[in-house]
């Protein structure tokens, strides 16, 4: 394969695809990983199933943040901030931004189902909302003027383990909670609903359950088009967990074709939870490895000319150990796949991106500075590739993400620089 780079052809501007979940702190704010989040440069942080499994009762979730439901929503003494408000704090310490879902975390366990009922008053609790973005953003009840600008409301509501109320009941929440928030802080940018995603969307994929995510999307779009029950919608957000990234590409073709559908050309996409995922008796640890590191990597350079605007990896936290595939579970030392995410805000950060090339399995991200031009290369094959890089450049510094190497130095080539791409790996040149 043959590269050739000239900073005369500009790329657009780098998206911020590279967000996370959660972090970077654990629930007891013991293990820390702000280092790591400060060097990636993790442009959000999206709050939801925060601190599962053991400090989901305090941090995030509308019950956790306003306990009592039958409490004045008007009234600062309903609210404990608290949990949130540090677990927040850190974040923002790292240099991220968060993205906050107002709803609750998933309940997996089918004996309680405490949460994600429908409010008992959807009016209510859409102030509750009001006043947590109060709080967060206008220094409400001793609070801050962080400015986040996403608010999503609610996450999954189609799955039922984290919505046990009609569809129905799910839009008019939405409805009422949107408008709420548009009409009281219009600057802030409100949407969800944080659908499973479109797997469907390949004619193949026969599944009922499947095939209902997509049922669901249109009805709520239909549902907040309508001039009767018409609903503000800044972004729209969606998941998808896979072994293959060109089914990340087909569903995210998929959102945006269904959005402008509707009108909504100017919604955002946001692919909010996403992982590698592949039949698997590890309990996850397979996100760990090599393997998905180069997916990892693949995935976030294909994002940049797929029609998404922002993206989130589930999952940051560290003791979320099965969705955790960027740090070690007990020391919180990076793992193969957050060496991936670095390779790409190396570039991010280097200079002006310009424009470079796919193929043969490979794919590529680079910028340029004064001094030469910042390339990536994804390789998730399971073949080792020839490369050849045109540029001007003297000299070629190669670091390298593998089996054997956390994205280290390897080698020094001089000009004409050709290489071997290994397989998996992510491959990080600076040309000088």
């Amino acid at each position: 394969m043959k590269i050739t780079l000239d900073k005369n052809k500009k790329a657009p501007v780098i998206k911020p695809v590279n967000g996370v979940q959660n972090g970077p702190v654990t629930y007891d704010f013991l293990i820390d990983t702000t280092e790591y989040f400060r060097a990636a440069h993790f442009p959000y942080s999206r709050l939801h199933d925060t601190e599962m499994l053991y400090g989901a009762g305090d941090f995030v979730n509308v019950h956790c943040v306003f306990p009592d439901p039958d409490a004045d929503p008007d009234d600062p003494r309903s609210y404990n901030f608290r949990c949130t408000d540090e677990y927040i704090k850190c974040i923002y310490e790292a240099g991220t931004k968060v993205i906050y879902r107002l709803g609750e975390s998933i309940e997996n366990n089918p004996r309680f189902k405490k949460y994600i009922n429908p409010p008992k008053d959807p009016e209510k609790w859409a102030s509750v909302c009001e006043h947590i973005v109060a709080h967060y953003n206008e220094g409400w009840a001793d609070g801050y003027g962080y400015g986040i600008e996403y608010w999503e409301i609610w996450n999954e509501p189609e799955n039922p383990p984290m919505w046990t109320g009609t569809k129905e009941q799910f839009f008019d929440l939405y409805r009422i909670t949107a408008n709420r928030l548009k009409s009281r802080f219009p600057s802030i940018k409100v949407g969800g609903y944080a659908s499973c995603g479109f797997y469907a969307c390949d004619e193949r994929i026969t599944d009922p359950f499947a095939k209902s995510f997509i049922t669901y999307a249109r009805d709520f779009l239909t549902y907040i088009t309508a001039d009767e029950t018409r609903a503000p919608l800044d972004f729209f957000s969606w998941h998808i967990y896979t072994g293959s990234a060109d089914e990340v590409a087909a569903c995210a073709l998929y959102c945006r074709e269904m959005l402008d559908s509707f009108g909504l050309t100017g919604a955002e996409s946001i692919l909010d939870e996403w992982n590698y995922n592949v039949p698997d008796s590890t309990g996850g640890k397979f996100r760990k490895s090599m393997k998905a590191a180069a997916f990892d990597a693949e995935v976030l350079v294909r994002l940049q000319k797929l029609p998404v605007d922002v993206a989130a990896y589930y999952d940051a936290q560290v003791k979320l150990i099965s969705y955790c595939g960027l740090f070690n579970e007990y020391t919180a030392a990076p793992e193969k796949p957050y060496y991936a995410f670095l390779a790409f805000d190396c570039v991010k950060q280097y200079g002006e991106p310009v424009a470079s090339c796919d193929g043969d399995g490979l794919y590529t991200l680079a910028s340029s500075s004064r001094d030469g031009f910042m390339l990536m290369i994804t390789n998730s094959t399971d073949e080792p590739k020839t490369v050849d890089i045109e540029c001007g450049a003297k000299t070629a510094r190669i670091r390298t993400l593998d089996r054997d190497h956390d994205l280290t130095e390897t080698a020094v080539i001089q000009a004409p620089v050709t290489l071997s791409v290994g397989a998996p790996s992510v491959t990080l040149i600076e040309l000088t």
